[in-house]
Parts: structure tokens; sequence; C-alpha cells
């Protein structure tokens, strides 16, 4: 049985009201060779930008100027370099036949506790999801989670799936993106994907980056659930 890896992060922020979780996926075939391009395109980072192979990405501190990514210090001072390389990620995203991607989200007026409850209810919305496109696929599924598992609501959305059909295997398992290459693509997808359902005037740089990658959407665009 084909065995399908899902890479996740979330995105929004209480004060927008917006809940939104974002993935990237392949066949776990795929994990090696898609591993060694990933490497690849970091070492061109470094050689064009001089931004190491091992430094995070993190999307929302890199898009808006936080940290020096780059050893040239020239280059850390003008944030207009930045959307530059957020470009080249997104690029790299939308030219790999192999990845899938996809986006849920929620826009409420709720606050604190309830939002944090809504939130929960669009992480749930994207396991079942997930787990209906693996049963009617013949496959199986494993998630890996941006994180260090300390939010039990993410637990509980995987085993509240009803087991006879079940497919979406295990609890997630919990990853720091600074120590995995996948979990920040799926961290730049997210940012990319809220700021495209935001349309805050202050990032209109990065509103056309999710619509780029709307080729490698298994829905079709990010869905309101």
């Amino acid at each position: 049985m084909p065995l399908r890896l899902f890479y996740v992060d979330d995105s929004g922020a209480e004060i927008t009201g917006f809940a939104t979780f974002s993935w990237i996926e392949f066949l776990v075939d795929e994990w090696k060779p898609g591993l060694r391009h990933v490497l690849d395109w970091r070492k061109e980072l470094m050689s064009s930008y001089q931004i190491p192979t091992l430094y995070e990405l993190h999307a929302t501190k890199f898009a808006n100027g936080r940290g020096n990514p780059s050893l040239d210090e020239e280059w850390n001072r003008k944030k207009s370099n930045r959307s530059l390389v957020m470009d080249e990620c997104v690029k790299f995203l939308a030219d790999r036949p192999w990845v899938g991607m996809g986006t849920v989200y929620s826009q409420t007026t709720l606050r604190r506790v309830p939002f944090a409850k809504e939130r929960a209810r669009v992480y749930q919305e994207l396991v079942k999801l997930i787990d209906a496109r693996l049963f009617a696929a013949g496959e199986i599924g494993i998630l890996i989670m941006d994180g260090d598992g300390t939010d039990d609501s993410y637990i509980s959305a995987h085993r509240s799936l009803p087991l006879q059909t079940r497919s979406l295997i295990e609890d997630p398992i919990f990853q720091h993106s600074h120590r995995s290459q996948w979990v920040q693509l799926a961290d730049i997808t997210a940012y990319s994907a809220y700021q495209h359902l935001l349309q805050h005037d202050s990032k209109r740089f990065a509103w056309s980056w999710y619509p780029r990658l709307l080729s490698r959407d298994v829905l079709g665009g990010a869905l309101k659930v």
C-alpha cells in the first residue's frame, strides 16, 4: 500500500481572525531524491546570497526582515532581498511536479480560548479531509507537524478518526522547523496562503505567492472549512 507523507504548518493570527493550516505532500519514494533537490537548491541560495544551508527559512521572520540570514551583512540590511529569496522558494515548490499541497482555513471574530478551539476545529477538518483522500486512493499516510506536541488537540483530531476506514496512521509526528527542510517548505506554503487570504496592504509583495502554487494545490485553492 503506497505511503504518503504530509508536512503541516499553521499560520493566521487571532487579531485578524484567520486560522489556517497548510501542507506539502508526496509519496515516501520521493523523500530521498526530493531531499537531494532541496539540499541542492539550498546550496544555490548559499552561492547566490550567502544564506547557509542549515539556516532556518522561517517565513514570518524571514519575509518581514528579522534576523541575519546571510553571511553578507550588506545583503541583510535590504529588506527587498528577502522578497527575492521568497520568490525563489515559491518557484522551487511550483516547479516540483511530485509535490502536492493544500490549505484549509476559517475566518472568525472569536478571540482567546474560543479562537483556540476554532483553530483546533480547523485542524480536525484538515485531518478528516486528508484521511478521506487517502482512503479513496487506497493509500496510507503519516503527518509531520511543526511544533513540540504540547497541544493535545492535534493528537485528539487523529484519534477521533473511525478506525475501520482510518488511513492516516499514528498520531502526528512533531518536528521543529529548524530541524527539517520539509517543515520549512510547509511553513513557506502556510505563510503564502495566509497572506493571499489576508490581502493586507503592507504585505502586497506576498499576495501573488500562493496563486503561483495553485498548480500544486490538490484542492484547487485554499478551502474554507
